[in-house]
């Protein structure tokens, strides 16, 4: 991957979603609504109501490693390997050159995860829904109901190129405390800080990371704010610190893939993404961890 390519905003508005599905060409749209807090409400929210002729992918049978399954990362959600996800690209009946637009009603987290995968894998044209469900709603987007649809035929994807950047928990670690690494949490503060944790055995973060919560990347109505906006947010973040050498993380590869989003869409390039996380480094043998409290 190069990492000083110029890159295309992630992101697409309702009414360009809208005018797309009138193709040509064609556009596989996949909801990926889950709820951290309750891992079969996606699958309810999706039947409820959902963009016509949508797939439904949920995060802990699609876009995460079972347990004993080949995996390229560690933590509570396991990428599969790029040859295994690939492999549900195609049950999914993804054809060669398909537009993919992704949504949620998670505020993007989610739906930002198989975003990251797609272009993990090569893919090029995918998308992001800005504003996910809601915007769609708000567009007047018409509403289906009921069980995702069936792939008529199995797709022809096939892998290409990694076009996004994964690094591991262990070259994380080798490279802590060098000027060339730059890493930014996602947690919410309170976690970052140590304060609670309601989810992994140890409280705190890497030390030296910097704080920056996923969703300081959206605006009230639950969009990302706008390229100049983060940009500056960013750049004060980061402290004259190069972009290149930012490598973020949240607690298990999935709110952190919003600030990949957001830099993108900055015009900083992409990001690295740690995507074991704070969940894989903090049950690592001998990994040092901070608390600031």
């Amino acid at each position: 991957m190069n990492p000083d390519r110029a890159w295309p905003d992630p992101l697409i508005d309702a009414p360009t979603l809208l005018t797309w599905l009138q193709g040509p060409p064609a556009v596989r749209v996949v909801d990926c609504s889950f709820e951290l807090s309750d891992p079969s409400a996606g699958a309810r929210q999706y039947a409820e109501g959902h963009v016509p002729g949508a797939w439904y992918a949920h995060l802990d049978h699609d876009l995460s490693a079972g347990a004993g399954e080949p995996c390229a990362s560690g933590g509570r959600h396991p990428l599969p390997t790029r040859e295994r996800f690939v492999e549900r690209l195609r049950a999914w009946g993804l054809r060669q050159g398909e537009r993919v637009v992704v949504y949620d009603r998670q505020g993007g987290m989610i739906a930002g995860r198989l975003w990251w995968m797609l272009r993990w894998c090569g893919w090029d044209e995918a998308y992001l829904l800005d504003g996910g469900w809601a915007a769609w709603l708000a567009a007047g987007g018409a509403v289906a109901h009921g069980a995702p649809p069936a792939a008529a035929s199995p797709g022809d994807a096939t892998l290409a190129a990694p076009g996004v950047r994964l690094v591991s928990v262990e070259e994380v670690a080798a490279r802590l405390g060098r000027p060339d690494l730059t890493l930014v949490d996602a947690r919410a503060a309170a976690r970052f800080r140590g304060e609670t944790e309601p989810l992994d055995p140890v409280a705190g973060h890497i030390p030296g990371a910097l704080n920056r919560p996923f969703s300081d990347n959206f605006g009230p109505d639950g969009r990302y704010l706008a390229a100049a906006v983060l940009r500056a947010q960013w750049q004060a973040l980061l402290a004259g610190r190069a972009p290149a050498s930012v490598v973020v993380h949240c607690g298990s590869g999935v709110t952190a893939v919003p600030h990949v989003v957001a830099m993108v869409r900055a015009g900083l390039g992409c990001p690295a993404l740690m995507a074991g996380g704070w969940s894989q480094w903090c049950t690592t043998p001998g990994l040092p961890c901070a608390r600031s409290v």
